[in-house]
């Protein structure tokens, strides 16, 4: 349930606008909006991880810890898991927000080459020296995305070590069918993400309409897809 309202919430914060520039041609946005909607965007995504991260775990402990599941996934668990994964990233973005406000005052121009307002995106518009902004979004993004990343490749590690040793066929293919699903969700979020981010950041000669394709991708396919794979699935 959670990891479908992250979804609404994602396509929410870009859809309307990205619909108001092609269909009525309002490309403008307030400076303060724009802001806020880099806010909403990022926080909803690092939302997500936390949910794709939540559901590994939960993976790992039914698959590799059966007998103990009900015990530790309780309820008032279940409740801070959701409160941290919420917290944790809309308190990261502010900083975000506040060194670009406060710190950035002059700009090359006011055009976003994007159809939302993405952190690096308006970073780049900046005449100052951006390292620290540049610095602070890859802490950032280690801290929700990478860390994320890590513990869930983690559990998949120990989760295939115990399915393998599985004496029944059957039940090893059951376990594999739990996390198939999840597996697919997790491979197609981390994929767009890495490559929207690196390429952001390290990668100034590829051209910018590759940059908008992959930055609208990463933010637009998994809302699409993880219904799909989902109800494939069941």
């Amino acid at each position: 349930a959670m990891l479908g309202a992250t979804d609404i919430g994602i396509s929410t914060s870009i859809v309307p606008k990205m619909l108001g520039i092609f269909w009525f041609h309002l490309p403008e946005i307030y400076f303060d909006a724009c802001l806020f909607q880099m806010w909403l965007i990022h926080t909803f995504q690092g939302i997500e991880s936390g949910v794709l991260l939540a559901m590994a775990l939960d993976r790992y402990i039914a698959i590799c810890f059966p007998l103990r599941h009900a015990t530790i996934f309780t309820q008032q668990l279940v409740t801070h898991i959701g409160i941290g994964v919420t917290l944790r990233p809309a308190i990261l973005v502010i900083p975000c927000q506040l060194l670009i406000k406060c710190r950035l005052k002059f700009y090359r121009t006011k055009l976003i080459s994007h159809t939302y307002c993405e952190h690096m995106a308006l970073v780049k518009l900046a005449t100052e020296d951006v390292y620290i902004n540049k610095l602070y979004g890859l802490l950032g993004a280690f801290t929700v995305g990478g860390l994320d990343f890590i513990l869930i490749t983690l559990s998949y590690i120990q989760i295939f070590i115990t399915v393998f040793h599985l004496p029944q066929k059957e039940a090893r293919l059951k376990a594999f069918n739990t996390c198939i699903p999840h597996m697919c969700i997790f491979f197609q979020f981390y994929l767009l993400a890495f490559f929207s981010f690196f390429t952001h950041r390290f990668g100034s000669y590829i051209p910018s309409y590759i940059h908008i394709i992959l930055s609208n991708l990463y933010l637009l396919v998994p809302p699409l897809l993880n219904p799909v794979i989902y109800s494939v699935k069941t």
